[in-house]
């Protein structure tokens, strides 16, 4: 039954997609007895932009309708998530290759006293609760208790717990301290209790991804990162939010708000960490980046978060987002404790074919001098008149690098290539990740819905040419080529967290950052409320150089104390 171009609107019409002509629409009316014909190929062609003579339709009938036979065989075969695509991303592709041979990480405990009170106890730095552990001055059993209370007191307000993973603790940490007591210490993690992002399975609980389909999900075996931290000897203590399949702070319970202001979202996705590590409720957390997800609630919740180079870290267990842009990396109270937990994750998996080795010499005494520093000049200056919102903090904090003898050099990112284009990579991926949700219509029951929502980017992936998507990518490439000769004069550049570009571009070639706080803001409505608005800098490393990256924010974090400030919680 050929249906012609009104029919096809009228169709488009009663499906709800407002007369637009796309080609899902059609492979719809196909399925539904409608023949393929020249008229239909006409009417997908619009969405893509193209324009076909009536004798190239002719041709294309017969191998269109063969296709839709082959999507449906595609369809039937079951494909999980954690099921990956013969591609795999590399950074070297840029030229830029991790040395071969390195010092190793350089770091010793450095005395400290126990504090009198539980609070500041709580609001110890992963550094100096290793100390108290190996001293025996507290046991992993009264961090883990405290930890656990102030998760179940302030999580009516924060709604940062997916889970609370309490049989697991406990066990951890009594084995913890019996290793302690005889003297066997594993590292600085050894009895520490920490959070893990609710898209990290671990065997015994469910692994939810934040979304209401997946509520009920258990998957029985613990992700790559999970059992590094293990080995390690720290102690997890809570499965933390996420926004729904890792988008923004709104999950399947709630909305994860951010302790220096409750009547705020914490951001996301890494929603639940970002929260947890600012109140003081987890020693440290895992977070996860595809396009900010790290550096934005870092941001929101004024902790220190690294975002390491792509490949360097096992995403073995953890949701599939996007297979070319998934970093896992830590939250922490310092970029000195961002270290500490990257050395313990770190490495080469076979489970993940994108991980490699790659030495990480951090000593947090570096000579800071020594390091080649950047700054995107233009991204620190407004237009004439005015003034970005957190102008003045961003340009302190390169007086106080100036101030520890850093020379910075002035420097820009590449700025001629459509990097907005290149971004339909991370919709395409997640759609194909999600294809089944969003075909059995799953997506519906996600709690947000609408525009700049997971639903809505996945349906409209799914009009996006297969042309387009190796096109985006080959021109990825020459970003990747053009980032590694920017990159050859320094390394390690700093730059405002949403200004200039830095987000976007280096979570498309796979950079390492570290987001840390540089302000506190009085609120402008409440001026004497203790509420504050935290805003962050970033610094960038060059690829394989977060060794570089973390000692510089190590040195500035030495010279200033944003990152020891604590958020009014209630």
């Amino acid at each position: 039954m050929p249906i012609d171009r009104r029919q096809f609107m009228a169709a488009c019409s009663a499906l709800g997609l407002s007369g637009t002509l796309f080609p899902g629409a059609l492979y719809t009316l196909i399925r539904q007895g409608a023949d393929l014909t020249t008229k239909t190929i006409a009417s997908a062609e619009e969405i893509a932009g193209l324009e076909f003579s009536e004798g190239h339709r002719e041709l294309l009938v017969e191998d269109l309708t063969e296709q839709l036979e082959e999507y449906e065989a595609l369809r039937a075969l079951a494909m999980p998530n954690s099921v990956a695509p013969a591609f795999v991303f590399d950074p070297r592709i840029s030229g830029v290759r991790p040395p071969s041979s390195g010092r190793t990480m350089r770091w010793e405990p450095s005395p400290v006293g126990r504090p009198a009170d539980d609070e500041s106890l709580a609001y110890m730095t992963v550094a100096e609760l290793a100390y108290l552990l190996k001293e025996r001055k507290v046991t992993s059993a009264e961090l883990t208790e405290l930890y656990l209370a102030r998760l179940k007191q302030y999580d009516g307000v924060l709604q940062a717990v997916v889970t609370l993973t309490e049989t697991t603790a406990y066990q951890q940490a009594a084995k913890a301290d019996v290793e302690l007591d005889a003297g066997v210490w594993r590292g600085p993690l050894h009895g520490i209790p920490y959070g893990a992002k609710d898209l990290l399975s671990v065997k015994g609980y469910p692994t939810t991804w934040g979304a209401m389909p997946y509520k009920e999900q258990v998957i029985d075996e613990d992700a790559a990162v999970v059992e590094k931290l293990e080995k390690a000897g720290a102690v997890l203590v809570a499965k933390l939010t996420l926004g729904a399949l890792a988008w923004g702070d709104v999950w399947f319970g709630g909305k994860t708000k951010n302790p220096w202001n409750v009547e705020q979202g914490s951001s996301g996705s890494s929603a639940g960490p970002g929260s947890a590590v600012a109140a003081g409720c987890v020693g440290f957390a895992i977070g996860s980046e595809t396009l900010g997800s790290i550096v934005s609630p870092s941001t929101r919740n004024g902790v220190t978060g690294h975002r390491p180079t792509f490949g360097l870290v096992s995403r073995h267990g953890a949701m599939t987002l996007s297979w070319s842009m998934d970093k896992l990396g830590p939250m922490c109270r310092s970029a000195l404790d961002c270290a500490l937990v990257f050395e313990a994750i770190r490495g080469a998996d076979a489970r993940d074919p994108s991980t490699l080795d790659a030495p990480f010499p951090f000593n947090a005494s570096m000579d800071v001098t020594r390091l080649r520093v950047g700054y995107l000049n233009e991204a620190f200056e407004a237009e004439e008149g005015q003034e970005y919102q957190n102008q003045e903090a961003d340009k302190a904090v390169l007086d106080v690098l100036r101030s520890l003898g850093v020379d910075l050099k002035p420097m820009k990112l590449p700025e001629d290539l459509p990097v907005g284009a290149m971004l339909m990579t991370l919709g395409i991926e997640a759609a194909a990740a999600f294809d089944d949700l969003t075909r059995t219509g799953g997506v519906d029951t996600m709690v947000r819905q609408g525009k700049n929502t997971w639903p809505h980017e996945f349906r409209k992936s799914r009009f996006i040419p297969a042309v387009e998507f190796w096109q985006a990518n080959r021109a990825r490439t020459l970003l990747m080529h053009r980032m590694a000769e920017v990159m050859q004069d320094v390394d390690v550049f700093i730059s405002p967290s949403y200004r200039g570009g830095t987000l976007r571009i280096t979570n498309l070639t796979g950079h390492p950052c570290v987001c840390l706080p540089d302000a506190f803001h009085v609120l402008d409505d409440a001026p004497d409320s203790p509420r504050r608005r935290p805003a962050s800098i970033t610094f960038t490393g060059g690829l394989y150089k977060d060794a570089e990256v973390l000692a510089l924010a190590h040195a500035y974090q030495q010279a200033t104390d944003f990152h020891r400030r604590r958020p009014p919680i209630m």
